[in-house]
């Protein structure tokens, strides 16, 4: 139009063109970007509303299925039974009596204790004993050390995340006989706002090798749950050297 009006010598084309210019440039090019703005912004909102909900419907699904398990399991008819079965036990078999009690209160203690965020160490401290004590009854030719630091008390951290561990090393125990002792030995500190556990045991030589291929879920599970819990605040630490398999926890606490 531009050129047609410089050939006709006609100015209004001329000046028709420079304005639709004009308008182009200030007008319709900035609101076609705003637009493409705005549906940017659409769109990246409706996709992390949509990860939020998907987050939501899966931690809905977890609370679902763990409230159904225990709506199965049904507490009270379950504690009543074992009460039952206790005075059953002949009072002169304490072995028993004791190993149904310790039973009942790790049952307890994760139907009832283990619902919020975090618990007391000192809980936590008492289903580890409860665990080892049950185990001791069916481990033959075994030593148990788990030592304690004194005043290891006032602090909380995320249920059963200790237990694993401990589990661990009574699965892959050694199966040493003639005299040689199988040994696990647990400790645990707190010194300078960091917590350190520690699991050893007596290994054949197969404890790595299992847990680096297909064994050691739980290890593994404790490892995704510190990541997730713990971001940049812990440390495990795996080996397996002259005999012994250990790992070794630190969780700078809060």
């Amino acid at each position: 139009m531009q050129i047609l009006g410089r050939v006709t010598e006609t100015p209004q084309l001329i000046n028709w063109t420079t304005h639709f210019k004009t308008r182009l440039y200030d007008n319709i090019i900035p609101h076609f970007f705003l637009v493409i703005a705005g549906v940017a912004i659409k769109l990246i909102s409706d996709y992390f509303r949509m990860q939020k909900r998907l987050v939501e419907i899966a931690k809905e699904k977890a609370e679902t299925e763990l409230n159904f398990l225990k709506s199965q399991i049904n507490p009270h008819f379950l504690f009543n039974s074992l009460n039952s079965v206790y005075f059953l036990i002949d009072k002169n078999n304490t072995e028993a009596r004791q190993a149904l009690h310790k039973f009942s209160d790790m049952l307890r203690y994760q139907l009832y204790e283990v619902k919020g965020d975090q618990v007391s160490i000192e809980k936590e401290m008492a289903y580890l004993k409860d665990y080892i004590a049950l185990q001791q009854l069916r481990t033959e030719n075994c030593s148990v050390q788990f030592n304690v630091e004194e005043g290891m008390k006032s602090f909380f951290i995320e249920p059963l995340l200790l237990i694993p561990l401990v589990e661990n090393s009574f699965k892959h125990l050694s199966h040493f006989v003639n005299g040689k002792k199988n040994e696990i030995k647990i400790s645990l500190s707190k010194q300078n706002g960091e917590m350190s556990f520690e699991v050893r045991n007596t290994t054949e030589g197969k404890q790595f090798h299992e847990f680096s291929n297909d064994g050691g879920i739980g290890l593994n599970n404790v490892k995704r749950r510190l990541e997730l819990l713990y971001p940049q605040k812990h440390k495990l630490a795996i080996s397996e050297k002259e005999g012994w398999f250990d790992v070794q926890l630190k969780i700078k606490m809060n």
